[in-house]
């Protein structure tokens, strides 16, 4: 249910691209959580109304809005549009609250190459953040992109969307928080932890542990 990684091993590792200290300080955000949610229904919006409803939240006080998993380059919203629209509400609202705001854009696709493509285009557009689904994407291709944001400025959100298929039974497969240290050594700045309420799946004690 655990791993111990010598620290003469794990430095050989990238790590995270860049940390909570300088997310805060590209934030200008200290001494308080940053505060986010996740846009919902998580399908079925255009990229329009789906910027839309990122503007509100972050005009309404949250500091971060976030791209669903299963968000990612469907007919009805695909990627660009998404990302030229969050754009603009991150603008936006960035402009009425005299705060910086930020969208976690899922950069997630079904090829490395693919995957930083979505990732230049949201430098491009000046966002702070990305996202990946580190678990559906591999190992790889998340430190293929650990290693473009830590190079380019761009935080990296990590989610952990099919984690229940290898960790969720207790008699075969891994713990989750043997899947938190291989992505801490493989790269990313925060990531997808669970909740200590909700309905996320995990109890209290143990997803405090996946944080320490």
């Amino acid at each position: 249910e655990d791993l111990r990684i010598p620290p003469a091993y794990s430095k050989t590792f990238i790590g995270p691209p860049h940390g909570i200290q300088v997310e805060r300080d590209k934030l200008n955000k200290y001494g308080r959580p940053l505060l986010g949610c996740t846009i919902k229904p998580k399908l079925g919006l255009s990229a329009k109304n789906y910027g839309r409803a990122c503007y509100e939240c972050l005009r309404g006080g949250l500091d971060f809005t976030k791209d669903d998993e299963n968000v990612n380059s469907q007919p009805f919203m695909r990627w660009r549009d998404r990302f030229l629209f969050c754009a603009e509400a991150i603008y936006k609202a960035q402009a009425e609250t005299g705060e910086i705001k930020g969208h976690y854009l899922n950069a997630t696709a079904g090829t490395c190459e693919e995957m930083i493509k979505r990732a230049v285009f949201a430098r491009e557009l000046g966002v702070p953040i990305v996202m990946h689904d580190y678990l559906t994407g591999g190992f790889t291709a998340n430190t293929s992109l650990a290693y473009y944001c830590r190079d380019n400025g761009l935080l990296l959100h990590i989610h952990r969307a099919m984690h229940a298929v290898i960790d969720r039974q207790k008699n075969h497969g891994m713990h989750f928080r043997v899947l938190a240290k291989a992505l801490r050594m493989s790269g990313g700045d925060h990531i997808h932890a669970g909740t200590v309420v909700g309905k996320l799946e995990g109890e209290r004690e143990i997803t405090l542990g996946f944080v320490d």
